[in-house]
């Protein structure tokens, strides 16, 4: 009896061994190159663009060396975070997924009807603030609010750069930013 008792508890240890081994993977999930957390963020990107504060505006301008445009200024901090954008406005708003405004999150890009739509674009950093490089009139990267009538009344669209993003650098569409 004990013969067959083993027989049996060994059979039983086999069978769940199998089954369990059934269950494993060799296989690990793909990792995630995103620094993005849907609760925080992109933390990086803010600090990045935070630092840029003060640095002149300048048409066309895409570094701390040369000045930045609106556009320039979000690929630049992007590109630091290892993504690379399309570099105008309407192409990033066009390229990356709109996200709805009351979801946005620090490190989204806010788009602006300045000139037309998709003309203007900011990075936010919260609490209805961002980041942006308006105008030669400012002179120089600044933070503003979406409090103010003047962004306000010409907030748009937000949109979310993903590391997971398929993007298309190429794009006929050259154009800076547009500010009146």
């Amino acid at each position: 009896m004990k013969k067959i008792n083993f027989s049996l508890n060994l059979t039983l240890l086999i069978a769940l061994l199998a089954l369990l081994a059934g269950c494993a993977t060799t296989e690990k999930p793909p990792l995630t190159t995103s620094n993005t957390n849907q609760d925080e963020g992109n933390i990086m990107a803010v600090a990045d663009a935070m630092k840029l504060q003060g640095h002149p505006y300048v048409f066309g301008g895409k570094s701390p060396q040369e000045g930045f445009d609106c556009s320039g200024l979000v690929v630049y901090v992007f590109n630091r975070q290892g993504l690379k954008l399309p570099r105008s406005t309407k192409s990033l708003a066009q390229k990356l997924p709109e996200i709805p405004p009351e979801k946005k999150l620090p490190g989204d890009l806010l788009f602006f009807n300045t000139a037309q739509p998709f003309s203007h674009v900011g990075i936010y950093v919260g609490d209805d603030n961002f980041v942006h490089a308006p105008s030669a009139k400012t002179g120089r990267v600044m933070v503003s609010s979406l409090r103010q009538p003047y962004w306000r009344e010409r907030f748009i669209a937000v949109r979310r750069p993903l590391r997971s993003q398929p993007l298309s650098l190429n794009s006929s569409d050259d154009s800076s930013c547009s500010f009146n």
